[in-house]
């Protein structure tokens, strides 16, 4: 079983959400130098927010994720290179992963727009497929790796969100704007909530887990 992964910076998950869309539109040039991976996370359309970051930022972010396995170095001609190893490390299949990179690159979005701003990475049927996969990543048994977010004040849809860097309860408080305090204040109570359940939910299946280890290691001493 692999371990739990640690909260992810936004460098990170730029990081890996660059690697991920670069895989897919550019294959031709992946796995990616340091420079095109530098220049990816600095790019100034289709992320939000908008980074601009150094080689050696990126360098010590790759270091970080290399440790996790999240990354793999390779060498080409005269440079190293770089390839995401999200879908092994994570356990998802191709599709999640293009939801993840999404959200990685562009921060919370409603069904729509991920099923929209993903088209590049994997074009889904409808909506209702780019539905399923988001509640598959919601509701696995090693730990939700998205949240669907209450819905807003005069928002149509709900959004939802990637938790590798766990749940931004801050930033969506300050997102609402300051004609939504309440409201505001009210997600960001519910957000904590859905975190600490999340938390006792991982802890509960960890202490399954090990009751189940125990029982099959007398199983298979008394066999």
């Amino acid at each position: 079983m692999s371990p739990k992964l640690p909260e992810l910076s936004l460098l990170e998950t730029r990081v890996l959400g660059v690697l991920v869309e670069k895989q897919r539109t550019v294959p031709d040039t992946y796995p990616l130098t340091l420079n095109a991976l530098a220049a990816g996370c600095s790019q100034k359309t289709s992320r939000d927010p908008v980074m601009s970051v150094t080689e050696s930022d990126v360098r010590a972010t790759i270091d970080h994720l290399r440790s996790l396995s999240l990354v793999v170095e390779s060498s080409g001609e005269r440079v190293m290179r770089y390839a995401h190893n999200i879908e092994r490390v994570l356990d998802v299949p191709s599709q999640s992963v293009a939801l993840l990179a999404t959200l990685m690159l562009r921060g919370p979005q409603t069904v729509g727009e991920l099923r929209i701003n993903s088209d590049r990475l994997h074009r889904f049927a409808d909506g209702s497929a780019v539905e399923g996969f988001l509640h598959e990543l919601a509701g696995r048994n090693a730990g939700a790796l998205v949240a669907e977010l209450p819905r807003q004040s005069g928002a149509r849809e709900n959004r939802w969100v990637h938790l590798l860097s766990g749940v931004p309860s801050i930033a969506i408080a300050s997102s609402v704007g300051p004609q939504s305090t309440v409201a505001g204040v009210v997600e960001t109570t519910e957000l904590a909530a859905l975190k600490e359940s999340v938390r006792r939910l991982e802890d509960e299946l960890e202490a399954l887990k090990r009751q189940v280890a125990t029982l099959r290691q007398e199983s298979g001493g008394n066999g």
